[in-house]
């Protein structure tokens, strides 16, 4: 059976991301527990990514995957090795392939690295989702040398491999001699709560934009998704409960959350928007509701594109906010 990213439930979410273990490896590297970091630079055939991350703690911990899950095993074994880094050779065969539902099979290398070896202010920058640039320098073995980061408006400055990685504005890795460049971007990640066809239809176009999607029909699923959600990040609630949809908008307020978007009527939006001041909910001025530009839609699909749209268009600062 065919399963879509936004019919995932809440347990089953899509590959961890670097910016998602951040906050683990922010508290390993805080309390003094080691930790290991490896991400994909290299492989034959399709493009690395190289925000999808693998971190490792003691005991035998992991989070994260490197190689869609095809080469976490090979990188648990070589990374307690790196010392303070290094790159691994690694070789991902039909069968690791097919474990973990991966096409791609071949040989590929991985940069490992200790937590602490890393540029110290790294981890608050990921946890705030900011499109960081690092390089890091390897001698002939493979060896680091030292990772450094380099600030966005200093780019231009850096030899032109480090621009056009920058410049091809999303993840990426380059191997170099001497050295391995790699760009994390965030993706943007859409949370689309509540029943019905217009969030199922959301979900659909915000998948195909290429940002992450959730699903949550209820707020059980829905809220500890939108806590974590930041400026980047979207919120659409649909559904007819007052209560229901006030419970995930407080959760969506409370958040650094860029877009907020309601599907409802206007009267069910003002009745939602007393439910929230009844319980003294800051904020309210952040939602938009009825959600969608004015594009005179009237199916499910249509309604969802005019959110969408509108949401693309507040992220990009074309909107203003009316509550």
């Amino acid at each position: 059976m065919l399963v879509r990213p936004w019919e995932l439930g809440p347990a089953t979410t899509s590959l961890r991301r670097v910016y998602d273990v951040a906050l683990l490896v922010a508290a390993c590297v805080r309390s003094g527990t080691r930790v290991d970091l490896a991400w994909l630079v290299s492989r034959d055939g399709p493009a690395v990514d190289p925000s999808e991350a693998l971190a490792l703690t003691p005991g035998g911990g992991r989070n994260g995957h490197v190689w869609g899950g095809a080469a976490d095993d090979q990188v648990a074994e070589l990374a307690p090795a790196v010392g303070g880094g290094r790159l691994l050779a690694l070789d991902v065969g039909e069968y690791e392939a097919a474990l973990a539902g991966q096409a791609a099979t071949g040989a590929g290398r991985a940069l490992a690295l200790p937590a602490d070896a890393l540029p110290r202010d790294l981890w608050d920058r990921l946890v705030a989702r900011e499109p960081i640039c690092l390089v890091t320098e390897v001698d002939a073995d493979g060896l680091v040398r030292g990772t450094r980061l380099v600030e966005a408006d200093e780019i231009e400055a850096e030899e032109a491999e480090v621009v056009a990685a920058w410049a091809a504005g999303r993840s990426t890795a380059a191997v170099t001699r001497g050295r391995v460049i790699t760009v994390l971007r965030p993706v943007p990640t859409l949370v689309a709560a509540g029943p019905g066809p217009v969030g199922d239809a959301v979900a659909r176009i915000a998948d195909v934009l290429g940002w992450r999607v959730h699903r949550a029909p209820d707020p059980a699923s829905a809220i500890p998704l939108v806590v974590g959600l930041t400026v980047l990040d979207s919120l659409v609630v649909t559904g007819h409960d007052d209560e229901v949809a006030g419970r995930i908008l407080e959760a969506g307020l409370a958040s650094r959350v860029g877009y907020v978007g309601v599907v409802a009527p206007r009267a069910r939006q003002e009745a939602r928007l007393v439910w929230l001041t009844d319980r003294n909910i800051d904020g309210l001025e952040r939602i938009h509701g009825p959600a969608g530009l004015d594009i005179g839609a009237r199916t499910p699909g249509e309604v969802a594109a005019a959110v969408v749209a509108e949401a693309i268009a507040v992220h990009r600062g074309d909107v203003q906010v009316i509550a």
